[in-house]
């Protein structure tokens, strides 16, 4: 269950679950009772360690899954599992996988990104414009025409993102999408969900890297095995009961901002810091 104290209230809840359990067949229950929001325009950062149902979660989310107990609802309207229910809820969230292998299957990147707007029954000129759209979104035009096969790992994860794209949801969630990119291909990554967000994409990122949740988002929701822990991500990520629940460390910028308190900086230059550039721009400020 979510601690109500902890659940920021000032933007509209998107997408709920409310008591919301799943169990994979002939095992253990993964989430038990679970509820949890989608607050639309607030970056939102899940994390939790290996097992914790951060994936199945994920999978609820964006209808890949069912409850096996419980509710999906989207802008206060439960999920229906039909045809029609379920495209609705993909026109509003869009899952991207952590590996883009598992989500890439055409021939060329333009291709792959077509695949969703082609299957709403939407008329070419509308596709075409989706996939210009969502290619100079991700800073992929110029790869278009390119085999998917001969794309870099990072060009296939801004492919896969993409094809997300071009459905024109209102929330992304995306599963550990910095990982396995080099710094630079992260920057590039963050300045694109800095985009998509200007342009009201709602986005939700599942991470084991605490330094990057405290940096990217505005909440952060943490799993325990009794359950999410959801709330303003500086406050969320300084809970050391909280992390250790949850198989965390303390991000080193929380311990940075302790570190220069003690040292007697004033409390508006010991903000936490986000990078290690704020880091020391901070100390020889106040130094």
């Amino acid at each position: 269950m979510s601690d109500p104290a902890l659940v920021p209230s000032l933007d509209p809840a998107l997408v709920t679950l409310r008591d919301a359990s799943f169990a994979y067949e002939d095992g253990p229950a993964v989430l038990t009772g679970l509820d949890f929001e989608v607050r639309e325009g607030r970056a939102l950062a899940l994390l939790g360690r290996n097992g914790s149902g951060k994936t199945t979660l994920m999978r609820l989310l964006s209808g890949g899954l069912r409850p096996s107990g419980g509710e999906l609802a989207v802008a206060g309207r439960p999920v229906q599992y039909d045809r029609k229910g379920l495209t609705r809820l993909r026109t509003t969230v869009q899952l991207v996988v952590q590996d883009p292998d598992d989500q890439l299957f055409a021939a060329s990147v333009g291709q792959d990104v077509s695949f969703g707007p082609l299957n709403l029954g939407l008329s070419d000129t509308e596709v075409r414009a989706r996939v210009t759209e969502a290619l100079a979104a991700l800073d992929i035009t110029a790869l278009a025409e390119r085999p998917t096969h001969l794309l870099s790992y990072g060009q296939r994860k801004r492919t896969a993102i993409a094809g997300a794209v071009a459905m024109r949801p209102r929330v992304l969630i995306l599963d550990e999408p910095t990982a396995g990119l080099d710094p630079d291909g992260q920057e590039r990554l963050l300045a694109t969900l800095a985009g998509l967000r200007e342009r009201g994409t709602t986005v939700v990122m599942a991470t084991h890297d605490v330094d990057l949740a405290l940096r990217w988002a505005d909440d952060a929701a943490l799993l325990t095995p009794s359950g999410v822990r959801t709330g303003p991500v500086a406050e969320m990520l300084a809970r050391t009961d909280l992390l250790a629940a949850a198989g965390l460390r303390l991000p080193w910028g929380i311990a940075a901002a302790h570190l220069l308190r003690a040292w007697g900086l004033p409390s508006d230059m010991a903000a936490v810091p986000l990078t290690p550039e704020e880091l020391a721009a901070v100390a020889a400020t106040g130094l």
